[in-house]
């Protein structure tokens, strides 16, 4: 198979053998992991010295900013969902009996087993249409 393609593709002046580009390519993989390693160790002696120094500093920082920033950013968005939800009315939208959808090949066991688990009678529809409506 080797030598069918040697005899299609034109040899340029230069060009290298498969085993000197394998060589390289085997150096190079080990030169790489050679880097890889020591930038490793270099990350682990950072991190070991940070927490070695500054320790009680760097959890009273985190409890500062969480009591200054992350406590009331929650509260905020808190406030804003409940502020929408106020306005927002609910009506549930037109059911469209597809036939891709709420397909029941077997019944669920529990319940009446046409309903899901967390069924919820105002936003899912059931195969034939929401529950309480006469349409």
């Amino acid at each position: 198979m080797d030598e069918d393609v040697d005899l299609w593709l034109p040899r340029k002046a230069g060009r290298k053998r498969k085993g000197q580009s394998a060589t390289k390519m085997a150096t190079l993989g080990r030169f790489s992991k050679v880097l890889l390693r020591s930038s490793l160790t270099q990350t682990r002696r950072q991190l070991a010295a940070a927490a070695a120094e500054g320790g009680e500093h760097s959890a009273k920082t985190w409890k500062i900013l969480t009591f200054i920033v992350a406590l009331p950013g929650v509260a905020v968005c808190m406030l804003n969902t409940f502020l929408k939800e106020q306005h927002h009315e609910h009506t549930q939208p037109e059911f469209v009996p597809y036939s891709h959808l709420r397909i029941r090949s077997k019944r669920f066991p529990w319940g009446d087993g046409n309903k899901t688990l967390f069924h919820n009678p105002h936003v899912n529809a059931l195969p034939d249409g929401y529950e309480g409506h006469d349409e």
